[in-house]
């Protein structure tokens, strides 16, 4: 009883108007920021850190770290919901969690039903928030104690399950989608030992000390190996752009999406409490489990809707989980959930086991900012379904430049250095010549994951 009450505390605070304004700022920007690949969370949030200060600066000091608390998630989980966009539209991650997606989404789109895709994945979206953030205040207590039994072996454990699980993203041929995932790993090293300090594969080269950046890598795959498929078969791709047909999902779209949906939702959950474990990793398992138990498997990767509702799901799911550690503990599992960290500590909050009996209006008006600001995105994205999914008609003249400066502009923006942008060239060759041989891509980009 004391939790709903300190809930209804919350919404109390979450309801002010300028509060309310807040949370759809948040998320507004939030949706922007996971549209452009690129920028990322992290990025959005600790830009907008100096904007809340200045914007908080006639509230007192309570009111001012709630306020700007309440914008700065509405980023983190907005980034989530808008990830999903390019993904399905321009087969361009948005987010690295949102890598997952274009497997099916832009396969959906490619058959005249991104309405549908967009659509699922905004419901799947909602209902993931929804789900965690009911975890989040019944659970809070007894999984921050679980996620810190976690040691090295038990996530040595769970690297080895994702491996393990790779079956699940093979192509054709398993023996090629366990190259792709060594392979993978293999990149994962490039860079300077987290441990030693030694560098490894880097040949002096200064850019690599930090390893390869992971959007890099991904949208190279994925965005710029199309948009070359596109360009060396133009003879055969004249005329096929995907006509939009039923922009909302069917009936039956609904019921086959809503098993992977709340299995998404929960897995995406459990794995967000565990820090370091994060979206991009919750995403992959969904959507291997979904394949696992699917009674057609096959479907995966040609255009299934299960297979765009999991993975979304899973990564909103997962980013209301992430606020456990931090807020019941003061253990951040992101770098963006550091950087929201960094944001209480400086309003003097400090995130921890005290945090709900010091500054009950910061913890629960964040709380209950998210249950509106998941609302809010769930009204703000479902009417531009239908604008976004005109962006597939686009002819490919258009589109094929769009997607091109989307992504350099991505990827340039991450760390601001020409060498990413040659990497993303390099890579989005490989991605076509890998394609073309019928090498899966999704093994080599989980092992790029679980390799960091």
């Amino acid at each position: 009883m004391d939790t709903l009450s300190f809930l209804f505390d919350g919404f109390q605070t979450a309801l002010q108007p300028h509060n309310l304004l807040f949370a759809f700022i948040g998320v507004l920007i939030g949706t922007a920021v996971g549209v452009l690949p690129g920028i990322g969370p992290m990025s959005g949030v600790a830009l907008l850190i100096p904007v809340t200060a200045s914007m908080t600066s006639g509230l007192s000091p309570e009111q001012a770290a709630a306020s700007s608390i309440i914008l700065l998630a509405g980023v983190y989980y907005g980034a989530m919901y808008g990830g999903s966009t390019t993904s399905i539209l321009l087969n361009t991650p948005g987010e690295s969690s949102s890598v997952v997606t274009t497997l099916d989404g832009y396969q959906m789109a490619r058959q005249g039903r991104a309405g549908a895709a967009l659509a699922i994945a905004a419901i799947g979206s909602f209902v993931a928030g929804i789900v965690s953030l009911i975890g989040l205040v019944l659970l809070a207590e007894p999984l921050s104690n679980v996620a810190l039994k976690f040691g090295p072996a038990e996530y040595f454990s769970l690297m080895l399950l994702g491996l393990a699980a790779v079956s699940g993203l093979a192509g054709k041929s398993m023996t090629k989608a366990w190259i792709m995932t060594v392979f993978g790993l293999l990149l994962s090293t490039i860079g300077l030992d987290n441990v030693s300090g030694v560098a490894r594969f880097t040949y002096n080269i200064s850019y690599l000390y930090g390893g390869l950046e992971f959007l890099t890598v991904a949208v190279g795959l994925f965005a710029l190996g199309e948009v070359f498929r596109a360009i060396l078969h133009r003879e055969t791709n004249e005329g096929e752009i995907a006509k939009i047909g039923r922009i909302l999902p069917t009936k039956s779209d609904l019921k086959e999406s809503a098993g992977p949906i709340a299995r998404g939702s929960l897995l995406g959950f459990f794995i967000g409490v565990l820090p370091g474990a994060g979206a991009t990793l919750a995403s992959f398992f969904s959507y291997i489990l979904e394949k696992k138990i699917s009674k057609h498997p096959e479907k995966f990767g040609q255009g299934t809707i299960a297979g765009v509702a999991a993975p979304e799901s899973a990564n909103n799911g997962a980013s209301g989980g992430a606020m456990i550690p931090l807020l019941t503990l003061g253990i951040p599992g992101s770098g963006t959930t550091a950087i929201l960290m960094g944001a209480l500590i400086m309003y003097n909050v400090q995130p921890g086991p005290l945090l709900f009996d010091e500054h009950p209006a910061v913890a629960w008006g964040l709380i209950a900012s998210m249950f509106i600001g998941n609302v809010m995105l769930l009204i703000l994205n479902m009417p531009l379904v239908k604008l976004f999914a005109k962006i597939i008609q686009t002819p490919t003249k258009y589109l094929l430049p769009l997607i091109i400066a989307i992504s350099v502009f991505g990827v340039y923006a991450v760390q601001v250095t020409t060498f990413d942008v040659f990497l993303l060239l390099a890579f989005g060759l490989l991605g076509y010549w890998l394609a073309e041989h019928d090498y899966p891509l999704a093994p080599l980009v989980l092992g790029l994951v679980l390799g960091r």
